[in-house]
């Protein structure tokens, strides 16, 4: 089953001969799945879902979206008199998953400053790539360019953290969700020298906002529909698939 089905505690109990859920979405956690876990485990159904198959993608496309609006080229937003250089900018990285970790691996190759924050310092990412750790609020408020990759339904930015974002300040959204508290992101983006960019309509919370010259969005998921991207997914659903059968074996 893809995103866009679901099977709930409805279906569950109307099709008793289910024995496995194989999603071919991502599944981050049971409360965010579009299956009801919980009820499937009861009935000793098996859900396997994937993740990190389109993260690729989305490092490509906040380069590309980077690269146009600091070198002047964007046909709606400038950033500054003068073109700059990615290597220019302090960068924060708000998680660091796989998507989070992959964005500051190309940050850093082209010369970023990058620090990040995450519920766990990750140590060995600090070693590996140059970046650092830092609280939220201080990331926040030192960064020129904030990317959020957070996990569903995470709102990590209220009130408290927009009103340490000041000067002029780009942030980039490339989760499922809009990541922040959406009446706090409307005062937020009122200030012209503040920008946003996101690749799907839903990672601003409100859609209204993308008429606003400083919104910019591509408005399709730059991480999960590329040829590399469909690839991935069915060889890791086959994948579960197979893990499945050998289970029960």
């Amino acid at each position: 089953m893809s995103y866009t089905s679901k099977i709930d505690k409805y279906v569950i109990d109307n099709a008793p001969n289910i024995k496995y859920i194989g999603m071919c979405c991502s599944l981050y956690s049971k409360e965010s799945a579009n299956v009801d876990i919980e009820e499937a485990e009861k009935k000793g159904i098996v859900v396997k879902g994937i993740r990190d198959y389109g993260d690729e993608g989305v490092c490509e496309y906040i380069i590309h979206e980077l690269t146009e609006f600091l070198g002047g080229y964007h046909n709606k937003l400038v950033w500054s008199d003068y073109p700059e250089e990615i290597s220019s900018l302090k960068c924060a990285v708000i998680g660091l998953g796989t998507s989070g970790t992959l964005i500051a691996r190309t940050l850093k190759f082209f010369g970023a400053d990058v620090s990040y924050y995450s519920r766990t310092r990750k140590e060995d990412s600090e070693k590996m790539y140059g970046i650092t750790y830092k609280p939220l609020k201080r990331a926040l408020e030192e960064a020129d360019a904030i990317f959020l990759a957070l996990n569903k339904n995470v709102l990590l930015l209220q009130d408290e953290e927009f009103n340490v974002m000041n000067g002029k300040k780009i942030l980039f959204n490339t989760s499922i969700g809009p990541g922040f508290s959406i009446k706090a992101f409307k005062k937020w983006i009122d200030n012209p020298n503040h920008y946003f960019f996101g690749d799907t309509i839903n990672t601003i919370g409100d859609i209204s906002l993308w008429d606003k010259e400083n919104c910019f969005t591509i408005n399709r998921s730059s991480g999960g529909t590329t040829h590399e991207a469909y690839r991935r997914l069915g060889q890791k659903v086959i994948n579960n698939i197979v893990s499945y059968f050998e289970e029960i074996r």
